[in-house]
């Protein structure tokens, strides 16, 4: 009985059409819940160290002397916690996938927030 169940699957196998696509011939099927990396915007970001604080895998570094944050891509799992904290929403989710690397090492990227100033309280006289 176990030959005839064989033989069925691999007749099967071999008439049938492959399960995967010839990726990067084929470009692989993008949808709105695909996540291809994090991307930054160094402009919003405050440097609240939330994405630090929630990143599973410890991807994230943040230097607030030096206004650097950095994601070691080797490290990223792409599960989007840090995007769902960013309380500024300077972290977002990119659908296209980053080029392969062959050495590790994180991006840098530079904080550019520059903090608004102010308004000045006017002083009113009494009456």
């Amino acid at each position: 009985m176990g030959f005839f169940e064989m033989t069925k699957t691999a007749l099967k196998t071999v008439l049938s059409r492959p399960a995967t696509i010839l990726y990067p011939y084929q470009p692989a099927k993008k949808t709105g819940l695909t996540r291809g990396h994090v991307a930054y915007d160094g402009s919003k970001c405050i440097s609240c160290s939330i994405c630090v604080k929630k990143c599973p895998s410890q991807a994230i570094l943040l230097n607030k002397e030096a206004k650097t944050w950095q994601i070691d891509r080797f490290r990223c799992v792409v599960c989007s916690s840090c995007v769902d904290t960013c309380p500024t929403k300077c972290l977002s989710m990119d659908t296209q996938y980053t080029a392969p690397a062959a050495a590790k090492g994180g991006e840098v990227f530079t904080i550019t927030y520059v903090k608004p100033a102010k308004p000045e309280k006017k002083d009113e006289p009494n009456q």
